[in-house]
């Protein structure tokens, strides 16, 4: 039993705690759908491409908003 205790405490000191972090990625997903947008709108289907452009905006807004919050904090 004591073995048991001593291995649980050996692994748990082995965990690296890392900060809270929030990978997104907003950044490429906007590109992304630019990119969709641009093809969209080059094949002729402007419904698509209008849509892919404001769902890329908004994209570079929160990825906007989320980089000055983190500098702030």
């Amino acid at each position: 039993c004591m073995e048991l205790t001593q291995s649980v405490l050996d692994a748990s000191a082995s965990v690296q705690v890392a900060p809270l972090q929030f990978g997104g990625g907003f950044i490429e997903l906007a590109i992304l759908f630019v990119i969709l947008a641009v093809v969209a709108a080059v094949v002729g289907a402007s419904g698509v491409a209008g849509v892919s452009m404001t769902i890329a905006k908004w994209f570079v807004i929160i990825f906007v908003v989320l980089a000055v919050v983190s500098l702030v904090i």
